[in-house]
């Protein structure tokens, strides 16, 4: 909001300058020879020719006593803590006191139309309603010879480069190019504080996370530093440590999507508007990601780091030197314990009315705000996703609005769904997404791969608190994230595994698709495998390589160049899965193809045996549950008995047996079993025996549904 003070100072300079055109207007009348010609300025007579070749008379002097008291009074002001936006402007844009008298000369026309005749008088030219820099630099009683005074204008003064005052009609001679002020400019000196629409959908709103980092960032901006970089791996707190840090110097904070800013037809223009704004409002400018702009516009990028006031670019690479002549502060941003995750999510939730639902996501507030432990409740808030403060307050958002679809409120597995939304969708141009839709009773498998499958799903969860919080896997590069192989023969139910493994997590699963990543050129399969793993890196979900033993094979004894690249293809996915900050399984049939160096480097290693009979029975009584309708007397237990089949197996057969039963309009009979069945042995090449089918071998399947 404006101040009448500073409103107050801005009209008296306004009025400065009416009388110093009074005085040029007088004089100017005073020398012309035909000062009531209609056509004056549309052509030009021989007196006003010998005018022009006869040595003018200096212009009166401006009132500088006048200048000096306005001054004054304003200083006197801001004294007593009013806050004048011209001055204000002028100190945060480094301008000179030429510089601020050429901005207000510039301005007038635009808070005053009596001007625009004037200044088209005073210009010759009745046409020209705008001070030229020939009439600029007269008002401001300079020469317009002087090249001190005319680079005021030119590119690299900061009137040019903070885009305060445009010039126009770049194919005209310098002293008669127009002057024009931004309408965002005008409108702030008037107390107006809506950003440039140039700008709509380009700024961010930027959370805070207080903490050292930020603490040490405030101090060093206090201390005078003027440009930050944070590197920020997929943790997504860049941003808010340097909010925290701005905010805490006293500044506000204008956050900028650099990734929009390069999407955009002129990222250097958008760049000098963001500064603009930056200056106009007196604030920090936050900036992400880095990498959008250094690759597509770089010199965008130099414009952004050269603003007079404190920038903090975030980014997830290492900063490169050649970007910006600037030296930057570099830190890294940090990395949240799972109570501090905790603490995020309840704040966030805090904002919003918590149901008493089912999930006890109530009750697990009450109990973190009397001081519970947050880790032993990880499964009501989704502490494990690795989000930023943006992404955990656009997930609650998205859960609150999931909420209102039914009754039961806010849900931790609304919760969960909201994280997930905020996935990036990158990845899936890489890996075909499944959301989970199977859980724990849906598999069957012996108690040992079960225990395991629930060890894999705690070390998921759990692995900030071990490898962050205390230390378990210190230097060398390596990442935070879990590996584990799934071996076993096909059927044996490894891919709805994962899908479980996902669904306890409340993460998607991505199955990458091996026809996208193997390439017949050397070095290919490396970059399209790199493609991947930098998506997932930023996305929470498992990632599933199937038939891993494709690109995971052995190495072997180097015979030709085949064998030479092979070997580095391996070579490189050991020591990127070292580096992989995520959850990802790795499915084989062929257990001994794996080699041994990624044996090692796994976390957990999970067989899958063929089911034996009861097992079998299980999964047969599992895929025929209600509501698929059943004939009375269906023998399930001469199926398992007597056909070895896997569970994805019988999972078909039962899926075949639907089918037939569907299109005879009846329930699945042993007919339709044990025809579907005889379907599945053909498939897998075995022989259909009279033996093992028993009484049922010749069973036939009616011909035409039952009326």
């Amino acid at each position: 909001m404006v101040t009448d003070e500073s409103l107050g100072y801005l009209l008296r300079r306004v009025g400065l300058v009416e009388d110093r055109i009074r005085s040029l207007v007088t004089h100017r009348r005073a020398d012309d020879p035909a000062p009531d010609d209609p056509f004056r300025g549309l052509y030009l007579t021989d007196e006003v020719v010998d005018q022009l070749l006869t040595p003018s008379r200096e212009p009166p002097e401006p009132d500088r006593a006048a200048r000096a008291a306005t001054e004054g009074a304003a200083a006197a002001a801001e004294e007593h803590g009013a806050v004048i936006r011209l001055r204000r402007l002028a100190n945060e844009a480094a301008l000179s006191d030429l510089d601020v008298e050429i901005l207000v000369i510039c301005l007038v026309p635009d808070l005053d139309s009596r001007f625009e005749r004037l200044y088209g008088y005073l210009n010759d030219d009745v046409t020209r309603r705008r001070a030229t820099i020939g009439l600029a630099l007269a008002l401001a009683d300079v020469s317009a010879a002087s090249e001190s005074s005319r680079a005021r204008l030119l590119p690299g003064s900061p009137l040019i480069d903070r885009a305060l005052v445009q010039v126009e009609d770049a194919d005209r001679p310098f002293l008669t190019r127009a002057l024009r002020v931004p309408d965002r400019v005008t409108a702030h000196l008037l107390g107006n504080d809506v950003p440039d629409q140039a700008l709509v959908g380009v700024l961010t709103d930027v959370p805070h996370i207080t903490g050292e980092r930020s603490e040490a960032l405030g101090r060093a901006f206090g201390a005078g530093q003027r440009l930050a970089y944070i590197r920020d791996q997929a943790t997504g707190l860049g941003p808010s440590v340097a909010s925290a840090a701005i905010s805490s110097i006293g500044r506000p904070v204008l956050g900028v999507d650099l990734a929009r800013v390069a999407a955009g037809r002129d990222a250097g223009e958008a760049v000098a508007v963001i500064g603009r704004e930056a200056l106009l409002r007196g604030a920090g400018v936050v900036a992400a990601p880095v990498e959008s702009l250094a690759e597509s516009a770089p010199e965008a990028l130099r414009r952004l780091a050269d603003l007079p006031l404190p920038v903090a670019i975030v980014g997830g690479v290492t900063w490169d030197p050649s970007w910006t002549e600037s030296v930057p502060l570099m830190i890294d941003a940090p990395i949240l314990t799972t109570t501090e995750r905790s603490a995020l999510w309840l704040r966030e939730l805090g904002r919003r009315e918590l149901g008493h639902t089912e999930s006890g996501l109530g009750e697990l507030g009450r109990r973190e705000m009397s001081g519970g432990n947050g880790s032993a409740d990880s499964a009501l808030i989704p502490v494990h996703f690795v989000l930023g403060p943006v992404q955990v307050a656009r997930a609650v958002r998205s859960a609150s609005a999931s909420a209102l679809l039914g009754s039961d409120g806010l849900t931790a597995e609304g919760l969960r769904r909201g994280a997930r939304a905020q996935n990036a969708a990158g990845l899936e141009r890489l890996a075909r997404r499944i959301e989970p839709a199977v859980g724990w009773q849906d598999i069957v498998l012996p108690e040992t791969s079960r225990g395991q499958l629930h060890d894999l799903a705690a070390r998921a969860r759990n692995r900030d608190q071990v490898l962050i919080e205390w230390g378990m896997r210190p230097g060398g590069g390596r990442g935070r994230g879990v590996t584990a192989l799934f071996a076993g023969d096909s059927g044996t139910g490894k891919t709805m595994s994962a899908e479980v493994i996902a669904g306890e997590l409340g993460l998607d699963l991505y199955t990458v698709n091996l026809a996208t990543v193997v390439d017949k050129y050397v070095g290919e399969t490396e970059k399209n495998l790199e493609r991947i793993f930098a998506e997932a890196g930023g996305v929470n979900a498992v990632l599933l390589f199937d038939e891993a033993d494709a690109i995971f094979g052995k190495r072997s004894e180097v015979r030709d160049a085949h064998d030479r690249y092979a070997n580095i293809e391996s070579a490189y996915l050991l020591q990127r899965m070292e580096t992989f900050d995520g959850l990802a399984i790795l499915a084989t049939n062929l257990r001994a193809n794996i080699d041994d160096a990624f044996t090692r480097r796994l976390d957990m290693i999970i067989d899958f045996p063929a089911p034996d009979e009861k097992s079998r029975l299980s999964i047969w009584q599992h895929c025929l549950a209600p509501p698929v309708p059943c004939a009375p007397g269906l023998d399930l237990e001469f199926c398992a008995r007597s056909f070895t089949l896997s569970g994805g197996n019988i999972r078909s057969a039962a899926t075949t047996a639907a089918y037939l039963a569907a299109g005879a309009n009846r329930e699945i009979g042993m007919a339709e079993l044990i025809s579907a069945v005889q379907q599945e042995y053909r498939k897998l090449g075995r022989l259909v025996l009279e033996r093992e089918f028993g009484p049922y071998f010749a069973t036939p399947v009616p011909a035409g549904p039952a009326r």
